[in-house]
C-alpha cells in the first residue's frame, strides 16, 4: 500500500503524517508513507487546501485532519485493495 501526506509540512501536515504513521504501525500494515512537501505534486492531485491523505492514488481527505477511525478504516480498506 502506497500512502503520501500532502502538504507544506505546517503543523496540521506534520501532525496527519505522524497520526498516520501511528496508525500503520498500529494496525500492523505494510506500507509505504511519504511526505509530499512540493506544491507542484500537491496540485498534480487536485487538493487545494493542505494537509491532504492519499491512499494508493486516491485522495481521501484534504484540508482538515481525519479521525483516528477515519484513518483506520481508510488504510485498512486500502491495504485489503492493493
Amino acid at each position: 500500500m502506497n500512502v503520501k501526506v500532502l502538504g507544506p509540512g505546517c503543523a496540521r501536515c506534520r501532525k496527519l503524517y505522524e497520526e498516520v504513521d501511528k496508525t500503520i504501525r498500529q494496525l500492523g500494515l505494510q506500507a509505504t508513507l511519504e511526505k509530499v512537501e512540493r506544491i507542484d505534486e500537491v496540485m498534480s492531485y487536485g487538493v487545494m487546501s493542505t494537509p491532504a491523505l492519499v491512499i494508493n492514488g486516491q485522495v481521501k481527505v484534504s484540508g482538515r485532519l481525519p479521525s483516528t477511525a477515519e484513518l483506520s478504516t481508510w488504510l485498512t480498506t486500502g491495504a485489503a485493495a492493493g
